[in-house]
């Protein structure tokens, strides 16, 4: 689909400005640009999950949300919107609605990858007419930056604090993007924010107009969990897909489509280096974490080129 990129990004904002969210949180970019891929002339539910955005856009009796808000439990974010999508099928069919509307879940990690994936893997399966939106921080950020299944090995966390007898979380992160795709949706994506937002947009464009579900799970640092400076945030991202920890890709129809490969692809010490949460693998004697963390993402990486028919 052709389109003028610069007036699509001159769209309104559908997410106003004002709200409690910290400087340098990924989450609010993240809904920002998915939102503004809507149409003007659509109408918008959005359902979200317990999480920091949530509490912090929403706090009664004030709200930074233009469209439909429905905040519901931390698990069920998916069902929500799914049921609400239903009820809008039945009252067109009764003619007592005539406008487009358009469901949208946004969940962080925590309601998405733990939580919320029992209620996330239900809407998927029943295919429902929506959008999911997994803002990715890789902790509980909101409770008080507790390890979720998103977060890397040998993060520092208040659960997995790093200590004598501790390196941080001992696990790999789950791969949930991959997860949906076996659902065999229509659409499942994976993107972030860095260097400019035309890969966010037109992912959110293909998984809102998509018929059937869609997923999207976009990469949002969080600078209190993270430890970067709040200036940092384009850059961290830029460092995670320059560095392959997080590539960007698309699976339409069960279709592996790789979105960019970088030229020159960055060791990981680059993308770790700016984060306090992993300053302890910079310590000398802990150079064996850092390539453990490296062949890890090497290999998730060959495997990804291999899925998108690139080797």
């Amino acid at each position: 689909m052709a389109y003028n990129f610069k007036e699509e990004m001159n769209k309104e904002d559908r997410l106003t400005g004002g709200h409690r969210m910290c400087a340098g949180c990924g989450a609010p970019v993240a809904v920002r640009g998915v939102l503004r891929a809507l149409k003007p002339e659509d109408h918008a539910v959005i359902t979200s999950a317990t999480s920091c955005l949530e509490v912090s856009t929403n706090l009664y009796p004030y709200t930074a949300w233009k469209d439909s808000f429905i905040h519901n439990a931390f698990e069920n974010a998916a069902a929500t919107c799914g049921g609400v999508e239903a009820a809008y099928n039945a009252m067109k069919r009764k003619g007592r609605l005539d406008e487009t509307y358009k469901f949208i879940a946004f969940g962080g990690d925590g309601g998405t990858y733990d939580i919320g994936f029992q209620s996330l893997s239900g809407a998927m399966e029943r295919g429902h007419d929506m959008v999911y939106v997994c803002y990715d921080n890789g902790a509980y950020m909101n409770t008080g930056i507790q390890r979720s299944s998103a977060t890397p090995r040998y993060a520092d966390t208040t659960t997995t604090p790093v200590g004598s007898f501790s390196e941080g979380k001992k696990q790999n992160r789950k791969d949930l993007t991959q997860i949906i795709a076996a659902h065999n949706v229509p659409y499942v994506a994976q993107t972030t924010f860095a260097g400019n937002f035309k890969d966010l947009h037109e992912k959110a464009e293909k998984a809102i107009y998509t018929q059937g579900a869609a997923f999207m799970n976009v990469l949002a640092p969080c600078p209190r969990g993270w430890r970067y400076e709040s200036e940092d945030l384009m850059e961290i991202c830029r460092l995670a897909v320059e560095t392959c920890y997080w590539p960007l890709f698309e699976v339409i129809d069960g279709e592996w489509k790789l979105s960019y490969k970088p030229k020159n692809k960055l060791p990981i010490e680059e993308f770790l280096k700016p984060q306090g949460r992993f300053k302890h693998l910079f310590k000398k004697g802990n150079e064996h974490l850092i390539a453990e963390i490296q062949a890890d993402v090497d290999k998730k990486w060959n495997d990804l080129l291999k899925r998108c028919g690139e080797i």
